[in-house]
């Protein structure tokens, strides 16, 4: 995996949360959610790209799109940090039994 280019080939979307809250939940977009395109990515190799396809097969969609998302923080760039970390770490998981 070439970290790099992974991180050059996420996409983010922010979403208003669902759910009860304060004044401002039915305005302010604060869930992130992170869409990677795990067919076309440069940045793993096509072994990769095939476990992660099997172990992942319930976080992707049709169109073979990994989608995560985060609305545990009310700061959209909190949100952002940390689906990016839980990603990373998703993906190092899965790919430990290839090294």
């Amino acid at each position: 995996m070439k970290a790099a280019i992974v991180t050059s080939e996420l996409n983010f979307k922010a979403v208003r949360s669902s759910g009860a809250g304060g004044q401002n939940i039915n305005k302010v977009s604060s869930k992130i959610v992170l869409i990677y395109d795990l067919a076309t990515s440069q940045g793993l190799d096509e072994e990769e790209k095939l476990l992660l396809q099997t172990k992942l097969k319930t976080k992707i969609s049709q169109e073979n799109l990994l989608i995560l998302t985060c609305d545990e923080d009310r700061s959209q760039f909190k949100n952002k940090k940390i689906i990016i970390k839980r990603f990373f770490e998703m993906l190092e998981k899965e790919l430990l039994i290839l090294r």
